[in-house]
């Protein structure tokens, strides 16, 4: 185990936390916020502390990160950004407990978007913008967004993308790697300054449109409002609808039409599949509640931006979607669980999975039937190998054990059944809103600590996917190599 190149990399990432805090400390000088400043000065203070320490044990760091290193270099980062992130929330008073403060910026950098919060506009807005930017950095990757801007001191960069980037699978779409990060940035800084200027058009301030594009690029979903989006008008609702979808497409295939293969994008089995599923989900729920929303115009922006923002796991809502019918909410629970595309900012289990499942089953089927024949499982016309099948195969057992395990532990508080259940699917896939007691309208402050904290570990499980987390467990993670 490379100790002094894990170190050297959590002090770096440290750094960067620091610089992207910032920004927030512009905000309490417009305001004349010094109480929120404080709170920025000190928490920069003791990061500053620890980054130091963390460069000072990993100076001189040599040798290349293999894949135990890093997976658990990233999970150790994500944990490290979490414990400091929160301060300036703790240190103000304005979330005056430290695990529900950890909880909102886990809830933040993991793009979940759940929130112990009452009322976002009765904090200050430095600490707002600081809380909605953890979703713009968590969204593809702090460790990405390293590896885009700092040369690479050591070897195994691949093995940090693998382990922080969403999907069964990961490629470079450059041969360099370096390369492949800064245009996976520039796509995603392309959108969201996009996305920006659209809600500028609308007439939404400044900071509301940096909030929210935020909220949106990143899949996360924190409102600087009690009710979300709904007092925003239905323009701003539809074009938070539209980038909520695009977010959610694999940027590789923003790659591909850049490079002006149009073809390959239009064909890629994952994005149409993706698509299908929210015009289908989209329409049924407009039928569902025909008789609660009779205009037709309201209904259908009303069931697309919920099924947009709860497929990519954004978390916005324009409605109590919680007084819908149950049908329509069955349909929300099932695309909490299917989630957006692979290599996207969304979370979930990934499209790709559930077609890379379906495929294997039907494989299994053909194979029952014909013992002889060669079954081979495609996409996009490529033979997957084995290895990922049986990883995706893994994968779901882990996700149903943690769901479970969750769902025990929380029901402690004895709340509702559905509130429970829709909590756990809610933070482990990156949601946010729930139902009844964790709807759309209200908030996760009914918990204890106990289920809080155990809520917090399921969305870092969630958006690390699983593996990166449960090898800090294992002994053949931390062996050193001979």
């Amino acid at each position: 185990m490379n100790f002094r190149a894990i170190n050297h990399t959590i002090g770096s990432i440290i750094l960067l936390e620091m610089a992207f805090m910032l920004p927030s400390l512009v905000w309490c000088w417009v305001d004349r916020d010094g109480h929120s400043a404080l709170a920025f000065g000190a928490s920069l203070l003791i990061m500053g502390v620890c980054a130091g320490l963390f460069l000072l044990v990993g100076r001189r760091a040599k040798g290349s990160i293999f894949a135990p290193e890093g997976f658990v270099t990233v999970a150790m980062c994500w944990i490290v950004l979490s414990l400091l992130g929160c301060l300036p929330f703790y240190i103000s008073g304005q979330i005056p407990s430290y695990i529900d403060a950890l909880f909102e910026v886990v809830s933040g950098f993991t793009t979940t978007g759940a929130s112990i919060l009452a009322d976002p506009a009765e904090m200050s807005r430095g600490l707002l913008f600081w809380r909605s930017a953890t979703h713009w950095l968590g969204g593809m990757g702090i460790l990405v967004f390293m590896l885009a801007i700092l040369p690479a001191r050591q070897g195994g960069a691949l093995h940090l993308m693998q382990a922080e980037s969403p999907g069964p699978t990961v490629s470079k779409l450059t041969p360099r790697l370096r390369q492949t990060s800064k245009i996976l940035y520039a796509i995603y800084l392309a959108l969201t300054l996009a996305c920006i200027l659209f809600l500028l058009a609308g007439g939404m301030s400044l900071f509301d449109s940096l909030c929210t594009a935020f909220g949106t690029a990143g899949t996360g979903g924190f409102g600087i409002k009690a009710d979300s989006m709904a007092s925003y008008s239905p323009y701003l609702q539809w074009v938070v609808t539209v980038f909520m979808a695009l977010f959610g497409v694999n940027f590789s295939v923003y790659y591909l039409l850049l490079l002006r293969k149009v073809g390959l994008a239009v064909k890629d089995e994952e994005v149409r599949l993706y698509f299908l599923i929210l015009l289908v989900a989209g329409a049924l729920i407009a039928w569902d509640i025909r008789d609660l929303i009779p205009d037709f115009s309201e209904r259908i922006r009303h069931a697309y931006f919920q099924v947009s923002s709860i497929m990519t796991t954004t978390g916005f809502s324009t409605v109590d979607f919680d007084v819908w019918p149950a049908f329509s909410k069955a349909i929300l629970l099932c695309l909490m669980a299917v989630g957006a595309c692979a290599g996207s900012t969304g979370g979930g289990l990934k499209v790709i999975r559930l077609s890379l499942m379906l495929k294997s089953l039907r494989r299994a089927m053909r194979r029952t039937l014909r013992p002889n024949s060669v079954q081979l499982v495609r996409v996009n016309g490529k033979v997957v190998e084995d290895d990922v099948l049986h990883n995706v195969s893994a994968y779901l057992v882990a996700y149903v054990l943690i769901l479970f395990g969750s769902f025990v532990v929380i029901s402690l508080d004895e709340l509702s059944l559905e509130s429970n259940i829709s909590a756990v699917f809610s933070c482990f896939n990156n949601i946010g809103p729930g139902f009844d007691a964790v709807g759309p309208m209200v908030n996760y402050d009914c918990y204890s600590d106990l289920s809080k904290l155990v809520l917090t570990l399921d969305m870092l499980l969630g958006r690390l996917e699983i593996f990166p987390l449960l090898a800090l467990f294992s002994r053949h993670s931390w062996s050193r190599r001979l």
